[in-house]
């Protein structure tokens, strides 16, 4: 099978390692492909072709002089532009920041870095990654590659974008409320919200703030898998890592649908509200499952307590980190964002305490319902891919959106569970949009819920 930079990526890195295709030859066909899409989609920015060259050259010379190379090796990757790279530019999606350039890279960057991958630009974001719809007034707005009308979602927007339209092989993404999720379902990609620990973030301002997790992104489960394997793993300077080396996730994922315990729901018994034509998709991925053997059953956990939790610790978290920008630029920042922040200079210590009470309640919410269930299915997103032009759904339905928030409830509400979720295709709409499912299993379960996503990924598509 002749290589393209729509194969695979683990095919890819494969190709690279046996030498079959060289890291600067790999990297000229994505060069080639994101000069084709990226000035419709505006997914990549501070793009530096030159730069990339010279590490694709350096991989190829380090394979050559027989050095062992790491699993990413040669394969390019754009990294999202909220995560720092040093000597280069890193803008958080912000005028403010918008000849940044970083001195050291985050951890997460230094060990895709050290893995081989081979950096070619950043990915595109909203506004310091708030909102689910990328956009910024440093670049501009990314497009769906589905269809360039649409939204890609967010904050991972370009990231999903880059990847659906095989600009990258993979892409490093994260979410807070829904960052990696959104994107994957609205651009027909997987996307993975780690367990709380599973991937530490270094440097942080906050080391106990946990509601905003950074995970890997792919075309299929199996590649998911791959970067994972690169990103998970303790450090000593995360206090709150989980022990578990990365490489449990190197080996190749598959698992059975047959005889899974399954709890399905479309709207967690009323409290999403949810587009018609999601809740089509979903019911056809509940008959899909139970045609392959899977025990499904109506049922859903008691999230009622989530919606107030999310809204009051990521008020907080964005005071506590924009707070005085704000302040001091009042007119620089867009103003959904302002709102919430000056929404955290509201809160009193008692609705922090309250939030934190509610989580560790929806912890045991959680636990109980997986004894009964091995995994939880809902939708990832509750509509379909939006209009570009409008900056977020104000209606599903017909029925209003309060806020900014509310039609992205369906994420944010398994945020403060602190579960691992994955976004999965599922089908499309009449129209052709993407549209994915969100599995969720218990915490520190990502191998299990990556085996069984692996699993209803070859069930839909059948093989």
């Amino acid at each position: 099978m002749t290589l393209t930079v729509d194969s695979p990526a683990r095919e890819q890195a494969d190709a690279v390692r046996r030498r079959e295709i060289s890291a600067r030859e790999l990297l000229e066909l994505h060069l080639a492909r994101i000069a084709e899409r990226n000035p419709q989609l505006n997914a990549i920015v501070s793009l530096d072709e030159e730069r990339a060259r010279e590490g694709a050259t350096a991989a190829d010379d380090h394979l050559a002089r027989g050095h062992q190379v790491g699993p990413l090796h040669g394969l390019p990757m754009a990294i999202k532009d909220t995560h720092a790279v040093a000597g280069w530019r890193t803008t958080y999606g912000s005028p403010l920041f918008a000849d940044h350039v970083p001195d050291r890279d985050d951890l997460v960057v230094e060990r895709i870095r050290r893995a081989g991958a081979v950096l070619v630009g950043r990915t595109n974001v909203p506004e310091f990654a708030a909102g689910s719809h990328t956009f910024n007034r440093v670049f501009g707005t990314t497009r769906n590659p589905v269809d360039p009308e649409r939204s890609a979602g967010g904050s991972s927007g370009g990231a999903a974008a880059a990847l659906a339209s095989g600009m990258v092989p993979l892409a490093d993404g994260s979410d807070m409320g829904g960052s990696l999720r959104n994107p994957a379902s609205f651009c027909g990609v997987v996307g993975l919200r780690p367990s709380l620990g599973r991937v530490p973030t270094w440097p942080a301002a906050n080391q106990w703030e946990t509601t905003s997790v950074s995970g890997p992104m792919g075309r299929t489960v199996a590649d998911v898998a791959l970067l994972l394997s690169v990103m998970a793993g303790p450090d000593p300077r995360v206090p709150l890592a989980l022990s578990q080396p990365g490489h449990v996730f190197a080996p190749p994922v598959a698992g059975t649908l047959a005889g899974l315990r399954v709890g399905w729901s479309v709207d967690l018994g009323g409290l999403l509200a949810v587009d018609e034509r999601v809740a089509s998709v979903l019911a056809s991925v509940g008959h899909l499952l139970v045609g392959a053997g899977a025990r499904v059953f109506e049922d859903h956990p008691d999230l009622s307590l989530a919606d107030d939790a999310f809204r009051t610790l990521r008020a907080w978290h964005f005071q506590a980190s924009y707070g005085e920008l704000l302040h001091r630029h009042p007119d620089d920042i867009k103003p959904s964002l302002a709102d919430n922040i000056r929404a955290g200079e509201r809160l009193t210590g008692a609705d922090v305490a309250r939030a934190f009470a509610a989580r560790t309640t929806l912890g045991e919410v959680m636990r109980e319902f997986f004894t009964r269930y091995d995994v939880l299915v809902l939708p990832t997103s509750q509509v379909p891919p939006f209009p570009v032009e409008q900056e977020y759904p104000t209606e599903i339905n017909g029925r209003p959106m309060e806020s900014y928030l509310d039609w992205m409830r369906s994420a944010y509400v398994v945020t403060v569970t602190g579960c691992p979720a994955v976004s999965v295709p599922a089908g499309t709409t009449p129209e052709g949009l993407p549209v994915g499912v969100q599995l969720v299993a218990p915490h520190g379960q990502d191998r299990r819920l990556l085996e069984v996503a692996a699993a209803f990924e070859l069930a839909r598509t059948g093989g």
